[in-house]
């Protein structure tokens, strides 16, 4: 009686165990952003490989179903619920072990996983142990009653947690905000002039910019969308070099304001012109290796701050992340809340 009563509750603390892993898992896979994974650590690693989503689906998901299914298979009882756990148990198993073998092989640790994989391949143990042996659970509606709310808790923990503590600023855009001016508010912009989201943002943007120049301190990272917009990199380039030569801002919303078709080397260099740039020194700055490099770290950065699935526009105002093109109102309201907080 006593080695099943352990051996019952070893099965629900391995279930509670692989349950929060997937569950945390699963918030992180799901969403834009990691909560619980480190950002440049092994489970951020993995969260970014081909194997995170199978058909198109978080991997954690089949965790939380899976650990579901053995909880639901722990508390009931007879021959033939002991074979489906068996057989659940060991699909399960099989599955942890290849997905910690596969750790190995890509040389990311994710602790979250290894928890989740740990469990399913100890439960499998114990769900053949459980079969060779007869062993039920206890019986009664108290000991079922608890284990399901248990399990329930333990699946919503996670959930509940990430409700309250949104995801850590990405590294990059946390070394811009520090260089942000007592009082003011730093807005990290990733942007491509060719993209008409962009420009409908920058079109909402602009005057409010205006507005509070001199609390706002706005910083662009030139992220050119080049298999979609064929002019797109020769504006990126256009607007790295007039900020080299001290007419960034200006360049910048000279472009938005071009016509798509005209962000052409010659019409950007028709612009350059109009804002008395000397064009020497412009044309130089076009093919030079410091152009180069500039455009590849700003999509290095935009590769670090991204989550899955974001694209352009995109920009911190601050703390908060602003995906998408916005309308009037939830520019003024971010930007309200930040000068807020800034002013406090």
């Amino acid at each position: 009686m006593r080695s099943r009563a352990f051996s019952f509750a070893a099965v629900l603390a391995l279930l509670a165990i692989g349950l929060a892993a997937s569950a945390a898992l699963l918030v992180d896979y799901a969403g834009r952003a990691a909560v619980f994974c480190a950002e440049g650590g092994g489970c951020d690693a993995l969260r970014q490989t081909s194997l995170s989503h199978p058909f198109g689906l978080p991997l954690p998901l089949a965790g939380v179903a899976g650990f579901l299914v053995l909880g639901i298979l722990s508390l009931a009882r007879g021959r033939p619920v002991r074979v489906a756990n068996v057989i659940v148990a060991s699909i399960g198993g099989l599955a942890g072990a290849g997905l910690l073998a596969a750790q190995a092989v890509l040389g990311h640790f994710c602790p979250y996983c290894a928890a989740a994989d740990t469990s399913a391949v100890l439960l499998a143990a114990l769900s053949v142990a459980r079969v060779n042996h007869a062993s039920d659970p206890p019986s009664g509606f108290v000991v079922s009653l608890a284990t399901s709310l248990g399990l329930t808790a333990t699946l919503a923990a996670p959930i509940v947690w990430a409700q309250h503590h949104p995801a850590p600023v990405p590294r990059v855009i946390a070394e811009e905000l520090a260089q942000t001016p007592k009082g003011a508010v730093t807005i990290v912009d990733f942007v491509d002039f060719e993209c008409p989201f962009c420009r409908q943002m920058q079109e909402r943007l602009a005057p409010k910019l205006t507005a509070q120049r001199d609390r706002l301190r706005l910083v662009r990272k030139l992220v050119p969308l080049t298999r979609i917009h064929p002019h797109a990199l020769d504006a990126a380039k256009a607007a790295c070099c007039a900020e080299a030569l001290g007419k960034g801002d200006a360049m910048a919303d000279a472009l938005f304001q071009t016509k798509v078709e005209d962000l052409t080397p010659d019409g950007c260099a028709r612009v350059a012109e109009s804002l008395g740039l000397p064009l020497d020194a412009y044309n130089a700055c076009l093919t030079s290796p410091e152009t180069t490099a500039r455009l590849a770290k700003d999509r290095h950065e935009f590769d670090q701050a991204a989550a899955k699935g974001d694209g352009l526009p995109l920009m911190w105002v601050g703390p908060r992340k602003v995906m998408g093109a916005q309308d009037d109102e939830t520019i003024s309201e971010v930007l309200s809340e930040a000068l807020a907080r800034a002013g406090s």
